[in-house]
């Protein structure tokens, strides 16, 4: 992993210099857009709008309109903000964990420590494990000021970003205000279909199965010369007719008893779910192919990221397709 930013946890006295990590990727498959008449790359250009011309990445600034009148910001306007200059990540107050809510925590980060001692790290880490408390830290990362939740995951520091209280939306439904009767009956049948559910959570055990599919899919196109039918790979799938819930009793028992079946035939594992499998089977040994493919191909986002290093060259879909033309990338 490569580092984005270098900075110090600060609380009282003590001074934590810390190395951070993005602590989470993207695992989907990148594809780009080409014209489906040739499959020529299709590339997006920053053009002006006064002189019609395209601005390499490098000289374009950002503005504020407010309607009537635009300010220009330039990259040295931002630069010069106090926030942006600060390199210290300072933490503001110690909470309950059970406080954050899960709907504000954002993206995630791994602190490294950053000096020739980790004694200073290691002690916040104990800290905030035998108190049980989480960390509310604020700083500035590409010029905005964040709010962030610090806590601990094994042995590693992990940096999550919050939401402002701002950014998260009332639940303002006239539905939930309705005046709604459960009996005591139906809350025990659906405590029983919650108990004959339950499990302890295994990340491992869950896949992207649309990823999967769509790598499997990849590697059938590669091997048939790129003639291929999706109905060819995946079959003809039939929809399930489900007839009207009527009564939620019922439906609740049935849901019951299906799961406690299920169970005690000894299989955790769906139909669905074993077809799954046998197509993941039958792909894995196109694996390699596909992974030689796909790493060529950079997504139009991943290509905005790097429009300001260098203008990307022509690229050929194929070797009987034409290649494509040069333009500058996205933002």
């Amino acid at each position: 992993m490569r580092s984005i930013w270098k900075g110090a946890l600060t609380f009282g006295l003590v001074n934590v210099p810390v190395k951070v990590y993005s602590a989470t990727e993207d695992h989907d498959v990148p594809l780009h857009q080409v014209h489906n008449a040739d499959g020529g790359r299709i590339r997006y250009q920053r053009i002006c709008e006064i002189d019609g011309e395209v601005v390499p990445y490098a000289d374009i600034d950002r503005a504020y309109d407010d309607g009537e009148q635009t300010v220009v910001l330039t990259k040295d306007d931002l630069a010069s903000l106090p926030s942006e200059r600060s390199r210290e990540i300072d933490v503001v107050e110690f909470v309950p964990s059970d406080q954050i809510d899960l709907l504000t925590l954002d993206k995630a980060y791994y602190l490294e420590p950053d000096s020739s001692s980790p004694k200073s790290y290691v002690l916040l880490r104990k800290t905030l494990e035998q108190t049980d408390r989480t960390a509310i830290v604020r700083f500035s990362l590409r010029q905005k000021t964040r709010l962030a939740a610090l806590r601990v995951r094994g042995d590693v520091l992990v940096l999550q970003t919050l939401l402002w209280a701002d950014e998260v939306r009332d639940a303002a439904f006239p539905a939930l205000d309705e005046s709604v009767r459960i009996s005591a009956k139906e809350l025990e049948m659906s405590a029983s279909l919650v108990e004959s559910f339950s499990s302890d959570f295994d990340p491992e055990a869950f896949t992207d199965e649309y990823q999967e599919e769509l790598r499997t899919l990849i590697d059938a196109k590669l091997e048939k010369g790129d003639a291929l039918d999706t109905t060819e790979t995946f079959g003809e799938k039939t929809e399930k007719e489900g007839g009207e819930v009527i009564d939620l009793m019922e439906a609740l028992r049935a849901s019951v008893e299906r799961s406690r079946a299920a169970r005690g035939g000894g299989s955790k594992t769906s139909d669905g779910e074993a077809s799954r499998g046998e197509t993941e089977k039958s792909g894995s040994s196109k694996t390699g192919a596909t992974k030689r493919r796909t790493k060529a191909s950079a997504s139009d986002e991943d290509a905005a990221d790097k429009a300001s290093a260098k203008k990307a060259p022509a690229q050929k879909s194929s070797p009987k397709k034409p290649a494509a033309k040069k333009g500058a990338k996205a933002s």
